[in-house]
């Protein structure tokens, strides 16, 4: 087991970030992008291309390995790879000492990222989990062959709390939970009570015990952008109070992040919750 692994098994709040490569090609832009972390994160989230075409992640994985102290979890995603380049990206990954794959399907390219792109989604992200769980502990690839022994990586997968009915929304994270997953990192969170009903419901099934949930905050920076992840539907409900504290602000930037710190104290105290994580903007300009 990796640190990623004992941190995730330690009891404690663990505390997680993402982060966003840069748009372009500097190499002190990747390398600045470890300047950004607080060095007291548990680990860093590369984020895969959510929003549009960015540097690689990869190779910004590759970089924060060298260059942070925290442990590396590299978000991939199965739109833009089919089956062998998700493996050979997790053995390459893990050779350079990442300690988590965090397996994600990813927003539609149609999102503004590149509608003109054909999307490979040649497996889903609960495949996904399964593939990487099964090349973890038994070393064998999806067609059965042998291709590694043990490999020290933590498997991870996305929730979304707010996905109804709550009988279909279970019934996902069971299969991603059920196929191995070791955390789950949600949406951002905005609507406390929303995330405090899912909450229960994954608690009465147990599902609290046999993975690591971690729910994310967002620190906003203007009530408009609050707005665009409304229509995008990219989060949970974002409610009215939020957004006129955003408006009426002199600076709604700071405000942004004092919600944000408000909503995470908040969280950590929900029983089940092992972990806080932070959707960031890092260097990705």
């Amino acid at each position: 087991m990796n640190r990623l692994g004992k941190a995730l098994i330690s009891g404690r709040v663990i505390k997680t970030a993402q982060c966003l490569p840069p748009a372009g090609a500097d190499p002190a832009d990747f390398k600045a992008l470890a300047d950004t972390l607080p060095t007291e994160l548990d680990a860093v989230i590369v984020a895969d291309n959510p929003d549009r075409i960015r540097g690689s992640a990869f190779s910004a994985a590759a970089m924060l390995c060298r260059e942070t102290q925290a442990s590396v979890i590299l978000s991939m995603s199965t739109r833009d790879r089919n089956r062998i380049a998700l493996m050979s990206d997790a053995l390459g990954a893990a050779a350079l000492n990442v300690e988590g794959i965090l397996c994600v399907s990813g927003n539609h390219q149609s999102m503004d990222i590149c509608p003109e792109a054909a999307a490979a989604n040649d497996i889903d992200s609960v495949q996904f989990v399964q593939a990487m769980k099964k090349l973890v502990l038994h070393g064998t690839g999806l067609n059965g062959r042998q291709m590694e022994p043990e490999l020290k990586l933590q498997v991870g997968a996305a929730a979304h709390p707010y996905m109804r009915p709550m009988e279909l929304n279970l019934l996902c994270h069971k299969k991603k939970i059920s196929v191995g997953a070791d955390f789950l990192i949600t949406q951002a969170v905005f609507d406390l009570e929303g995330f405090r009903e899912w909450m229960d419901a994954v608690c009465a099934l147990d599902l609290d015990k046999r993975t690591a949930i971690i729910p994310s905050v967002l620190p906003l920076t203007s009530a408009e952008r609050a707005r665009e992840l409304q229509q995008s539907r990219a989060c949970g409900p974002i409610g009215d109070a939020v957004i006129a504290r955003l408006r009426n602000s002199a600076d709604a930037a700071k405000e942004g992040i004092a919600i944000a710190a408000e909503m995470a104290a908040k969280l950590k105290g929900i029983p089940g919750v092992r972990g806080i994580n932070i959707l960031s903007g890092g260097q990705g300009k």
